[in-house]
């Protein structure tokens, strides 16, 4: 069976004040799909998104599983670097205009 594609709220603020989309993503077929946006002069902007990121992940996880929010950020952070050390799929990119 396949599902409509489900898009996530816009953020609040982002409604309110404006502001730049820089990622979305989805599963398909257990896979994931991105379209990102450079976004910031220094590539190294985006470590503080990924950290970011991931802290929201791990509070969304802890709220809605009851799991630590501390043991589900060193969870992620322990894939994050197992998995830039070894891709388990490196995937391809491809830039649309």
């Amino acid at each position: 069976m396949t599902l409509p594609f489900d898009a996530l709220a816009i953020p609040p603020a982002a409604l309110e004040k404006g502001g730049v989309e820089i990622v979305r993503a989805a599963i398909v077929e257990g896979g994931l799909h991105i379209s990102v946006r450079r976004a910031f002069d220094d590539a190294q902007a985006w470590g503080m998104v990924l950290a970011d990121i991931a802290r929201h992940v791990a509070r969304i996880h802890a709220m809605e599983t009851g799991a630590s929010e501390d043991l589900t950020l060193d969870r992620i952070r322990n894939m994050l670097d197992a998995e830039l050390d070894s891709p388990t799929d490196p995937g391809t990119t491809t830039a649309i205009s």
